[in-house]
Protein backbone atom coordinates (compact mmCIF):
# COMPACT_ATOMS: atom_id res chain seq x y z
CA UNK A 1 0.00 0.00 0.00
CA UNK A 2 2.42 2.60 0.78
CA UNK A 3 4.61 1.89 -2.46
CA UNK A 4 1.30 3.44 -4.41
CA UNK A 5 1.97 6.58 -2.20
CA UNK A 6 5.25 7.08 -3.54
CA UNK A 7 4.59 7.72 -7.58
CA UNK A 8 1.41 9.55 -6.30
CA UNK A 9 3.71 11.82 -4.08
CA UNK A 10 6.53 12.52 -6.76
CA UNK A 11 3.39 13.27 -9.10
CA UNK A 12 1.65 15.77 -7.07
CA UNK A 13 5.77 17.33 -6.47
CA UNK A 14 6.35 17.64 -10.11
CA UNK A 15 2.66 19.26 -11.01
CA UNK A 16 3.60 21.85 -8.33
CA UNK A 17 7.13 22.01 -9.28
CA UNK A 18 5.69 22.62 -13.19
CA UNK A 19 3.10 24.61 -12.10
CA UNK A 20 4.98 27.17 -10.24
CA UNK A 21 7.47 27.92 -13.19
CA UNK A 22 4.78 27.90 -15.31
CA UNK A 23 3.27 30.95 -13.09
CA UNK A 24 6.25 32.80 -13.04
CA UNK A 25 7.16 32.49 -16.71
CA UNK A 26 3.33 33.89 -17.13
CA UNK A 27 3.92 36.60 -14.73
CA UNK A 28 7.13 37.76 -16.39
CA UNK A 29 6.04 37.56 -19.53
CA UNK A 30 3.04 39.65 -19.37
CA UNK A 31 5.73 41.85 -17.02
CA UNK A 32 7.74 42.31 -19.25
CA UNK A 33 4.97 43.34 -22.25
CA UNK A 34 6.32 39.99 -24.23
CA UNK A 35 3.46 39.84 -26.42
CA UNK A 36 4.85 43.58 -27.89
CA UNK A 37 7.31 42.16 -28.77
CA UNK A 38 6.00 39.79 -31.53
CA UNK A 39 4.55 43.08 -33.08
CA UNK A 40 6.73 45.52 -35.73
CA UNK A 41 5.89 48.62 -33.60
CA UNK A 42 9.05 50.25 -32.61
CA UNK A 43 7.81 51.35 -28.94
CA UNK A 44 8.57 47.63 -27.40
CA UNK A 45 11.98 48.58 -28.03
CA UNK A 46 11.49 51.22 -25.19
CA UNK A 47 10.09 48.78 -23.05
CA UNK A 48 13.21 49.00 -20.77
CA UNK A 49 14.29 52.19 -19.74
CA UNK A 50 18.20 51.56 -21.18
CA UNK A 51 17.16 51.62 -24.71
CA UNK A 52 15.68 55.10 -24.01
CA UNK A 53 18.39 57.20 -25.16
CA UNK A 54 18.06 54.69 -28.49
CA UNK A 55 15.13 55.51 -29.30
CA UNK A 56 15.74 58.95 -28.41
CA UNK A 57 18.07 59.40 -30.57
CA UNK A 58 16.25 57.09 -33.57
CA UNK A 59 13.54 60.04 -33.12
CA UNK A 60 16.21 63.01 -34.88
CA UNK A 61 17.83 59.95 -37.06
CA UNK A 62 17.94 60.43 -40.80
CA UNK A 63 16.14 57.17 -40.90
CA UNK A 64 13.29 57.68 -38.44
CA UNK A 65 10.82 57.86 -41.65
CA UNK A 66 12.06 55.14 -43.51
CA UNK A 67 13.30 52.51 -41.19
CA UNK A 68 12.07 51.42 -37.68
CA UNK A 69 14.03 48.85 -35.30
CA UNK A 70 13.19 45.98 -36.71
CA UNK A 71 14.38 46.94 -40.60
CA UNK A 72 17.64 47.95 -39.32
CA UNK A 73 18.19 45.15 -36.30
CA UNK A 74 16.26 41.91 -37.76
CA UNK A 75 17.23 39.76 -40.41
CA UNK A 76 14.86 40.24 -43.12
CA UNK A 77 14.08 36.45 -44.02
CA UNK A 78 11.13 34.94 -41.94
CA UNK A 79 13.09 32.10 -39.73
CA UNK A 80 15.84 34.00 -39.29
CA UNK A 81 13.83 37.10 -38.34
CA UNK A 82 11.80 35.06 -35.42
CA UNK A 83 15.14 33.04 -34.36
CA UNK A 84 16.73 36.07 -33.91
CA UNK A 85 13.65 37.88 -31.94
CA UNK A 86 13.54 35.03 -29.46
CA UNK A 87 17.40 34.77 -28.81
CA UNK A 88 17.43 38.29 -28.14
CA UNK A 89 14.74 38.06 -26.61
CA UNK A 90 16.07 35.28 -24.21
CA UNK A 91 19.13 36.77 -23.85
CA UNK A 92 18.06 40.25 -23.14
CA UNK A 93 15.46 38.55 -20.55
CA UNK A 94 18.28 37.36 -18.73
CA UNK A 95 20.48 40.27 -18.95
CA UNK A 96 17.87 42.17 -17.14
CA UNK A 97 16.84 39.96 -14.97
CA UNK A 98 20.27 39.74 -13.68
CA UNK A 99 21.19 42.64 -14.15
CA UNK A 100 24.53 41.77 -16.25
CA UNK A 101 24.49 44.03 -18.56
CA UNK A 102 26.20 47.39 -20.23
CA UNK A 103 25.45 50.76 -20.05
CA UNK A 104 25.26 52.56 -22.15
CA UNK A 105 23.78 49.36 -24.34
CA UNK A 106 26.49 48.44 -26.79
CA UNK A 107 25.47 46.09 -29.68
CA UNK A 108 26.65 42.43 -29.93
CA UNK A 109 29.07 41.48 -32.93
CA UNK A 110 25.55 39.49 -34.01
CA UNK A 111 23.50 41.75 -34.22
CA UNK A 112 25.91 44.09 -35.35
CA UNK A 113 26.40 41.83 -38.70
CA UNK A 114 22.86 41.69 -39.03
CA UNK A 115 22.60 45.88 -39.58
CA UNK A 116 25.77 45.72 -41.70
CA UNK A 117 23.99 43.48 -43.91
CA UNK A 118 20.67 45.46 -43.85
CA UNK A 119 22.62 48.59 -44.38
CA UNK A 120 23.87 46.48 -47.72
CA UNK A 121 20.44 45.18 -48.62
CA UNK A 122 18.38 48.89 -48.34
CA UNK A 123 21.09 50.57 -50.19
CA UNK A 124 22.42 47.87 -52.53
CA UNK A 125 22.11 50.16 -55.54
CA UNK A 126 24.58 52.58 -54.04
CA UNK A 127 27.04 50.30 -52.49
CA UNK A 128 26.83 47.96 -55.69
CA UNK A 129 29.36 50.08 -57.35
CA UNK A 130 31.86 50.17 -53.92
CA UNK A 131 34.33 47.94 -53.29
CA UNK A 132 33.20 47.20 -49.66
CA UNK A 133 33.35 43.58 -48.95
CA UNK A 134 31.37 41.99 -46.55
CA UNK A 135 33.51 39.29 -46.07
CA UNK A 136 36.17 41.36 -44.78
CA UNK A 137 34.22 42.90 -41.89
CA UNK A 138 35.94 41.39 -39.62
CA UNK A 139 39.05 42.97 -40.28
CA UNK A 140 40.56 45.17 -38.32
CA UNK A 141 41.76 48.30 -40.52
CA UNK A 142 38.73 47.56 -42.74
CA UNK A 143 35.96 50.17 -43.16
CA UNK A 144 31.96 48.63 -42.78
CA UNK A 145 29.18 51.33 -43.21
CA UNK A 146 28.95 52.23 -39.53
CA UNK A 147 32.47 53.22 -39.35
CA UNK A 148 31.34 56.06 -41.36
CA UNK A 149 28.13 56.51 -41.03
CA UNK A 150 27.28 55.00 -37.17
CA UNK A 151 25.28 57.65 -36.35
CA UNK A 152 22.46 57.92 -39.52
CA UNK A 153 20.43 55.31 -37.39
CA UNK A 154 20.60 57.00 -34.14
CA UNK A 155 21.74 60.39 -34.60
CA UNK A 156 24.62 61.45 -32.08
CA UNK A 157 25.51 57.81 -31.34
CA UNK A 158 28.34 56.51 -33.17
Amino acid sequence: MEDQHVPRTLILIAVALASLVAGLGAFTFTHAKGWSYLSKDPKSCINCHVMNPQWDSWQHSSHKNVADCITCHMPHTFVNKWYTKALNGWNHGKAFTTGNFPEPMVITKRNKEIVLENCVECHKTTVSTMHVSMSKKHEADEPTCTTCHGNVGHQGNK
